[in-house]
């Protein structure tokens, strides 16, 4: 009889892949589900992404909001420098950016930060939002 236990390495990671796509693709519902299993919200794949950068990036507002609730680190930055706030101001998410803003995301992290973002956009009115306060 073995005491070795079953290598479930390749289960987990299949689990983590389904997860980016349900962020990517805005399923909201399955995503909560899963975090309130105890999926960590800010599980990152292997290019630094958390469920929050791709959810804001693929324009899935809802999706947002679950995991902002979820304790999402809003300035998490991606292995590109990139915040999830910067990515929804490069996209045109412009929900995405009131509602990062809203709950305290920094537009003055990473690289390019979002501010950043806004003025190679010209986007006045997310750079109007980035200065009033919450």
């Amino acid at each position: 009889m073995s005491n070795q236990q079953p290598d479930h390495t390749p289960h987990i990671a299949e689990l983590a892949t389904r997860m980016f796509d349900h962020a990517r693709q805005g399923q909201t519902q399955t995503l909560d589900a899963h975090l309130r299993a105890g999926l960590p919200v800010n599980l990152t794949n292997d290019q630094g992404n958390t469920l929050l950068m791709l959810a804001a990036h693929h324009g899935h507002p809802d999706t947002v909001a679950t995991l902002i609730t979820h304790g999402a680190d809003l300035d998490r930055l991606n292995d590109h420098g990139h915040s999830p706030l910067s990515s929804a101001v490069f996209q045109g998410r412009s929900t995405i950016v009131a509602l990062l803003t809203h709950h305290g995301a920094d537009p003055d992290t990473g690289t390019p930060t979002a501010r950043e973002n806004a003025h190679l956009l010209e986007a006045s009115n997310y750079l109007t939002l980035f200065d009033t306060p919450p």
